[in-house]
């Protein structure tokens, strides 16, 4: 077991119509003893698809957390010699490190203590969270008892169900689309043609050194899903014989 303690409960100010972890953490949490074999949790894990189990006392506490981190270094998968997983030089490190590798107690092995976050917290500060400690999963607690877990996988369903931003249509559209294209081609132009679109006809205007560059302007535009048509006026530079 990693630290000692009670949990690390993560609390901030929630702006109005801001969404909150209970909006969409899971209710369902599913949970493992400290007594409980590391084993059966491994199977839980495997059998619910998810990357961590909160570890829950007798008496309803959160005594900490098993992750897939912490059952990576084990003597099953052949890390049996302490020159492969002792990750620390002193000799208390050096015991911890070879009962997280052989132990089959979950309180040996699980970190703690746990962080967790707050029902009412908002969504920005659990992604916070659960990015700058490099979890995937975070107990929710009321009152100190768990009541859920918001996971990354909770996030990206927040993304995936929102609506995107309204975007221009029209002409409006078919003239971003165009002045995009050639600032991706920026690199061709001593200066990058103007461009007008009307009833889906797009206009370019200005200077250009050569009829290459005058290509280039014409099919970096033409090909624009929408546009019915270019009409070049653009100027080709004359140089100095």
């Amino acid at each position: 077991m990693r630290g000692n303690g009670a949990p690390q409960i993560a609390t901030y100010p929630v702006m109005e119509d801001e969404m909150i972890v209970a909006d969409v953490m899971s209710k369902v949490v599913v949970s493992v003893m400290p007594g409980h074999s590391i084993w059966h949790a491994a199977k839980i894990m495997l059998a619910h698809k998810v990357s961590g189990l909160p570890v829950i006392d007798g008496d309803g506490h959160l005594a900490g957390v098993l992750t897939e981190g912490d059952l990576m270094r084990r003597v099953e998968f052949g890390l049996g010699e302490p020159s492969r997983w002792t990750q620390t030089n002193s000799p208390e490190g050096a015991a911890r490190d070879f009962v997280r590798a052989r132990s089959w107690r979950v309180s040996d092995v699980m970190s703690a203590p746990a962080v967790v976050i707050e029902e009412k917290a908002s969504l920005t500060d659990a992604a916070d969270l659960l990015s700058t400690r490099n979890i995937k999963r975070l107990p929710v607690v009321r009152g100190g008892v768990v009541v859920g877990v918001i996971s990354r996988a909770d996030l990206l369903r927040v993304i995936a169900s929102g609506a995107p931003d309204q975007i221009a249509d029209g002409d409006d559209a078919l003239w971003m689309s165009a002045e995009t294209r050639l600032r991706e081609a920026s690199n061709l132009f001593a200066e990058l043609p103007e461009v007008t679109v009307i009833d889906g006809i797009v206009h370019l205007w200005g200077t250009v050194r050569s009829e290459a560059e005058r290509d280039a302007a014409r099919v970096a535009v033409e090909g624009i899903e929408g546009v019915n048509g270019v009409q070049d006026h653009l100027t080709v530079r004359q140089t100095a014989a």
